[in-house]
This record gives structure tokens, sequence and C-alpha cells, in this order.
């Protein structure tokens, strides 16, 4: 059973941030020694697999990347007190749904690599990915039910079906170009917003914050999350590769609508939209500069550089219920570094 109410050594502030120039490793530097035990408690996690399957798992769960989600959790954490077991805990069980959507994503867009090395389909095909997904799906909501009370396996079972129902919804959706804005925003705060939000809830809760103080730091992290996905659809199509760390044109490729796709549908003639159309149907990646043309002819970039601000400016307004502290200025921060980015792109 985890121990609900183990808290830990109180952190010392977190340094101060600039408004330029801030490294993500600065934001998290509060949290460093949080991570390292969210990621030591990820890896232990595979003993509790048969060992057929373990091979599977262990490959699956070796795919962190910057653990935003996790970060997230213990720095929600910080503003409550500082973390402690159920904390770590809750992180890892964030973490390991975000893996295994990662492992149903690659399946459904047929990717053949994922942050440098092959992914688990590619690997070992459809079918064990598929259920290697459903595995990890299944041993987070097991660790949520250990918990003394049954709040945090509620929170973790709505969040990731809201994760899936997003899924299943942008799959039903892919190839529509002129999907409305509002279902737009509704998609991308189920697949994205939904995980962020949780991590803060959780990290919040856990460390003691009130109820006021818990749904505060909710909508910071629904409105944070939105924002990432907003400058992740952005990436894919203003971004440099060498920077991005992915190829580029991914999303329209597969059919997906992003904010700048809707921004051009909305302003672009009917000649330009059937020629996106018709791109999209034989794309090939030497169409993307044409692509990115017609995009900086209607200023879609800076159209979604604002409503990813509108977001940030949001996600900082949800912070004036937390109590003013370093470690409050922390997650401000995190707005202002993904402004930074998002800042970035489209600049030669």
């Amino acid at each position: 059973m985890i121990a609900a109410g183990t808290q830990a050594t109180p952190l010392p502030d977190a340094p101060t941030t600039q408004n330029t120039g801030v490294e993500l490793t600065e934001i998290f530097l509060s949290v460093a020694p949080f991570l390292d035990g969210v990621q030591r408690q990820v890896a232990e996690q595979v003993a509790a697999f048969d060992p057929e399957i373990a091979p599977y798992a262990e490959y699956a769960l070796s795919r962190q990347g910057k653990q935003l989600r996790a970060a997230l959790t213990g720095l929600a954490a910080n503003c409550a007190g500082g973390w402690n077991d159920s904390v770590t805990r809750a992180a890892v069980i964030i973490e390991m749904v975000h893996l295994a959507t990662l492992v149903h994503d690659d399946i459904m867009d047929e990717a053949e690599v994922r942050r440098g090395r092959p992914t688990l389909a590619s690997k070992w095909g459809n079918s064990v990915a598929v259920l290697t997904g459903d595995c990890l799906f299944a041993h987070s909501l097991k660790l949520a039910s250990e918990f003394p009370t049954t709040n945090v396996c509620r929170a973790v079972s709505t969040s990731t079906r809201n994760v899936c129902s997003g899924e299943i919804i942008q799959n039903n959706r892919k190839g529509d170009l002129q999907l409305a804005e509002e279902q737009y925003f509704e998609l991308i705060r189920m697949k994205t917003g939904e995980l962020f939000a949780l991590a803060c809830e959780l990290g919040g809760s856990l460390a003691g914050a009130d109820a006021e103080e818990t749904q505060a730091l909710r909508r910071y992290g629904m409105a944070l999350g939105t924002a990432y996905q907003i400058y992740d659809d952005c990436l894919d199509l203003f971004g440099a590769e060498e920077t991005a760390g992915k190829s580029l044109g991914t999303d329209i490729a597969g059919g997906k609508a992003t904010l700048p796709i809707l921004f051009l549908q909305q302003q672009a003639g009917p000649e330009t939209t059937t020629k996106l159309e018709q791109m999209v149907e034989y794309w090939d990646e030497n169409q993307l500069n044409i692509l990115r043309g017609w995009l900086s002819e209607f200023s879609t970039l800076e159209q979604s550089q604002a409503r990813l601000e509108r977001y940030l400016a949001e996600a900082r307004e949800a912070l004036e219920v937390i109590e003013a502290s370093a470690h409050r200025d922390v997650l401000t921060a995190l707005t202002r570094f993904l402004a930074q980015q998002s800042a970035k792109l489209g600049v030669s």
C-alpha cells in the first residue's frame, strides 16, 4: 500500500529565472532529484511484468524524454509544501500512461522511429505493440488503485479515458482539414492538456494543497498543455529539423488538422483549399516549402503564436490563487520558456 502522507525534506527555494534566455534544465533544477527518483521507479516497474513480456515493457518504459509531465507533478507539489512518496508514485503513473499513448500513437502513425530509435511496433510488430500499450495502461491503473483513497484512481482513470477518446476522435477526423476551431481545441485539451492537468492536480493535492489550490493547479496544467500542443503543431510546420529532433511535416502528411492549417483554410480561397487537399493526398517532403509559403502569406504562424500566448496568460492567471513563492515563480517561468521557444519558430 502506498503511504499517502510521507513528507520529504522541504526543498530549498528554486533559483530565480530570467524572462528571456531561460533553459528548461534551469527550470527543472528544483525537481532534479525528484525526476531521478521517478525515472528509477519507472524502470523498476518492469519487474511487475511476466518475464516473456518484460523486454517489451522495458523498451517502452526506457523512452522517457524531457519528463515534462513528471516534472510538472513535482513542481506543483513544491507549491504545496514539497513532494512525498505519494507524489513520486503519481508521477510514475502519469509517465506510464503517457508512454503507453506513445506506443499506440506510433502504431496509428505508422512511425518507424521515435527519439532516434526504432519504435516498438517497427521492432516487434503492431500486435505486440498494441498489447504492450494495453499492459502499461492496466499496470498504471493498478498502481493508482493502491492509494488509500479512491480519488487518485478515479482521476487517473478519467484522464486516461479522455486521452484515449481524444485519440479515437482525432483518428476518425483524419483528413478533415476544415475542422472547426472549437473541435480542434477540444481535441488537444483531451490529448495533451489532460495529462498536464492531471500532473498538476495530483502533485498539488497529494502534497497537501486545498481544493481551491488543487483546482487552480489543474487549470494551470490544462492551459499550459494546450499551449504546448499549439507549439508542437507549429514546430511541425515552421521548425528546423536539427533543433526539432524529428522529421517535419508529419502532421499534415498524416492528414491532421493543426492550428496553422485551420487558419489557412479560414482565410485562403477555395482554390488554395483544393490544392492543399490534393497536396496532402499525394504528399512528399519537398512540398513543405510550398505549404510554408501559403502559411506565411496569411500570417498563420503569428496568429497561432498569439493564441498560444493567450493560453499561457490563462495559465499564469490560474497561479494567482497559489501563495507567492519561488516555487510558484518556477511554474511561471515555464510559461515564459514556452513563449520563448514559440518566438524562435520561423526565424531563419
